[in-house]
């Protein structure tokens, strides 16, 4: 679905059985997403970034970059130190990335100057990358208010955020105080109306690695100005199925024959009931 940028797909990174990266099922994966939403984010909290080298994650955006150009790529640059994550910035800059996430320092604490620091190091690795801020309070322990995300952005050119977990929810909050132009998405998979509602831009969806169908189909409705309550429905239901949880999303592709592969991380399969559950799923939205 070339050129919408509504619904971004987080993708997933596939482990061959002796924890090996699996470069070519990536690609099938990659191009997958690529057919679909047509958006990729790469290396993020789906793809098990805290579990792939650095170079590891430039394979990976090389292949992201193949298949879906720099307009259809997003590469998460984000580190747990100011260093690394200016590392992945030139790198992935060199490799053609023109949009980049970059994650919050995380595991010890940082004060609003101490991120002033390190966003100052992205910025500069940059150049005139677009650059999105990406806060995720549960896993990296910091928390940044909408006021000090809108100080951060001014001060370091950000394009937009990204908004996980708690965050997710305070869509209208970060607009009503960001710049001008600048964009909010939401990792809340199921709520892209009320996202829009609030004057975010879209959201960025691990589910739709799997099942992007109803993703796409409810952005659609909703840009037509047609009744969602249907394809709301079936977003729900696969939300509720697959959840922010790896092991599920993998599953989900299985079952409609992608090569999902393993998982480096402490990543749990499905029980029996819920697969049964995620393959009704992909019965009733895969096309």
């Amino acid at each position: 679905m070339s050129g919408q940028r509504t619904v971004i797909t987080a993708v997933t990174t596939p482990f061959q059985p002796d924890g090996d990266l699996d470069l070519a099922a990536a690609r099938q994966l990659y191009g997958f997403a690529g057919q679909h939403t047509g958006q990729l984010l790469v290396g993020g909290t789906t793809g098990e970034f805290p579990a792939l080298t650095i170079g590891e994650r430039m394979s990976l955006l090389d292949v992201a970059l193949e298949i879906a150009g720099a307009e259809g790529v997003i590469a998460h640059v984000g580190a747990a130190d100011a260093h690394n994550a200016a590392l992945l910035t030139r790198a992935s800059v060199r490799a053609g990335a023109r949009r980049l996430a970059a994650l919050t320092p995380y595991y010890l604490p940082a004060t609003p100057e101490e991120l002033h620091a390190y966003f100052g190091s992205v910025r500069e690795a940059a150049g005139d990358a677009e650059i999105y801020a990406y806060l995720f309070p549960e896993r990296t322990g910091l928390e940044v208010s909408p006021e000090l995300c809108a100080e951060l952005a001014t001060a370091h050119g950000f394009a937009g955020v990204k908004l996980s977990g708690a965050a997710s929810g305070q869509v209208r909050e970060h607009v009503a105080v960001a710049p001008q132009g600048f964009e909010v998405y939401s990792g809340n998979d199921r709520a892209l109306a009320d996202v829009l509602a609030a004057g975010g831009v879209g959201t960025v969806s691990g589910c739709s690695a799997a099942l992007p169908e109803p993703f796409l189909e409810l952005a659609e409705a909703i840009r037509a100005g047609r009744d969602t309550g249907e394809v709301q429905q079936r977003v729900d239901r696969v939300v509720a199925a697959l959840g922010p949880s790896i092991g599920r999303i993998k599953c989900a592709q299985r079952l409609r024959g992608l090569p999902a592969g393993e998982s480096r991380m402490t990543v749990a399969d499905p029980d029996a009931e819920t697969e049964a559950l995620i393959k009704d799923l992909v019965a009733e939205n895969a096309r």
